[in-house]
């Protein structure tokens, strides 16, 4: 096995933490991935992770070799495209990153449709609502919905979305319809909220005359899931803050309603994160453009529908 694959096999290992996850996502088997390691610590006389049962952890020769190991790849890279036309020809492997609703109904489905204009590459999409690390985690490009907070990172802004309450027309029989904000806030109502470590919303900000206004809400019913709070309210068990492309069909239909109109929720930005170093990549230069047309699109048109 090459010396470049094993180094390659570390990388991912270091990233993800996990010998099986790392075999996994190169598609490799775990026996492969030990293997390789044990090789790449072997030629350098040095244990490059800490192994028990249940724990990977990096030794210090480890973390310090991760750093080198990382430029290495970059070269690697940086040399392909040198000598190969490699914006019309792309080759690899992109790692992206997205929320679960805006994976589903955004990225997913356009994904064939970048692979089948370029063959050569693959495309590895996580999806969750948690936030994400670029740098640790080995992605090229993150796509999200908020303002994001590492400034060592560039922003491509794609569009303001617009964000509606809603409820199911059975829910509001029972509960009555909240007028604005405030209402949502009696005990009267029920709040579907959107938590993990790190997340935006656990405020609701909403459009008043007066300016923006930051809601503390409170609920029995609390998900990491985006998709989970809107099952929720389809079930009629309370009132959901939902990106507009996410519930559109759901009014269109008529089994969710738009409530608190009189305070609507604050458009939110979506956009997508890339690093200074990872946006020179062609392929992924090529991948956000594909999909920000795309996206922009698609959320125009949930709006309209709504």
């Amino acid at each position: 096995m090459s010396y470049f694959e094993n180094i390659r096999t570390f990388v991912r290992v270091y990233e993800l933490g996990s010998m099986s996850a790392a075999g996994r996502d190169l598609r490799i088997s775990p026996a492969v991935t030990s293997a390789r390691i044990s090789q790449l610590e072997s030629h350098l006389s040095v244990r490059l992770f800490q192994r028990t049962t249940r724990n990977l952890t990096p030794t210090e020769q480890g973390k310090a070799f991760y750093t080198g190991a990382c430029e290495v790849l970059e070269s690697v890279e940086n040399a392909e495209a040198q000598v190969v036309n490699i914006t019309d020809n792309p080759k690899g492997s992109l790692y992206v990153a997205a929320p679960l609703g805006v994976g589903r109904r955004l990225l997913a489905p356009h994904v064939p449709a970048f692979l089948a204009a370029y063959p050569e590459v693959s495309v590895r999409l996580r999806l969750t609502d948690r936030k994400v690390d670029l740098t640790t985690e080995g992605l090229d490009l993150a796509f999200f919905l908020g303002q994001p907070e590492d400034s060592n990172l560039r922003i491509r802004k794609i569009a303001d979305v617009r964000r509606v309450f809603c409820a199911s027309p059975a829910y509001i029989e029972a509960r009555g319809h909240p007028a604005d904000g405030e209402a949502l806030l009696s005990d009267k109502h029920e709040c579907l909220n959107l938590r993990f470590p790190g997340a935006p919303e656990f405020q609701w900000r909403v459009v008043t005359e007066a300016g923006p206004k930051r809601l503390r809400v409170t609920g029995r019913y609390e998900s990491d899931d985006g998709d989970v709070l809107t099952d929720w309210a389809l079930g009629g068990h309370g009132v959901a803050l939902k990106p507009i492309f996410e519930v559109a069909e759901h009014l269109k239909a008529g089994l969710l309603v738009s409530v608190a109109e009189k305070t609507p929720p604050e458009p939110i930005q979506m956009a997508c994160l890339f690093t200074h170093r990872r946006r020179q990549d062609p392929k992924t230069r090529l991948f956000m453009e594909f999909m920000i047309d795309r996206i922009a699109a698609s959320i125009r048109d949930a709006g309209s529908q709504s």
